[in-house]
């Protein structure tokens, strides 16, 4: 009973924040609850004894993704209400596309077919063999069966991070920018100017 309560408690908080995620008037508040629902569905995983996949979800997404996202919607400093006057123009086309995706997905959901033994396999989600966690049992999957796959999805995110950093790298004049090799290499002379005062005179 406690579980189906937890159950139904995260799922309806991801459902509303979901929704407030796209119908939310300032893109933080949109950021902020697209965290909340990342922290109920890591929630869900918990429940559904995936543990691992539960902290990665929190780790990776909420630490990482939508922090990230945070920051560049407030650095932006975006006119919001300039962009929002063309919006009505898309509101067809979104309508379309989202009709072509609930046609989808009804027609995965009415062909929809539970395996014989899925009774069983709800009752016992994993089984533990020769003393493995959850978490033991993932990684030597992943590190020996994907582990190419692994391999290419960590250089393709390194790729990307590289050209985020090009894309927004900006020289602007009159900014003064640190030179190492020129700090290393200047003289007393260039730096410092020693002047002899006469008493009563001044410089």
């Amino acid at each position: 009973m406690l579980t189906a309560l937890a159950f139904y408690l995260f799922a309806s908080v991801v459902l509303m924040s979901a929704i407030m995620v796209i119908t939310a008037r300032n893109p933080v508040h949109s950021v902020l609850f697209l965290i909340l629902a990342f922290f109920n569905a890591s929630g869900l995983f918990v429940l559904l004894g995936a543990e691992f996949i539960a902290m990665i979800l929190v780790i990776v997404y909420v630490g990482a993704v939508a922090v990230l996202f945070l920051f560049v919607v407030m650095m932006l400093d975006m006119d919001f209400k300039n962009l929002r006057k063309g919006a009505m123009q898309y509101v067809p086309m979104g309508i379309v596309i989202g009709g072509v995706l609930l046609a989808e997905l009804i027609t995965i959901f009415s062909a929809w077919k539970f395996a014989p033994d899925a009774d069983q396999n709800l009752a016992v989600p994993f089984k533990e063999e020769g003393g493995l966690t959850n978490t033991e049992a993932l990684g030597q999957v992943l590190y020996t069966d994907y582990v190419f796959a692994f391999q290419v999805s960590g250089l393709i995110l390194l790729v990307a991070m590289i050209g985020a950093i090009v894309l927004t790298l900006r020289h602007r004049d009159g900014v003064r920018r640190q030179v190492v090799s020129k700090q290393q290499t200047r003289k007393r002379e260039d730096v410092l100017e020693v002047k002899k005062v006469t008493p009563g005179t001044g410089v």
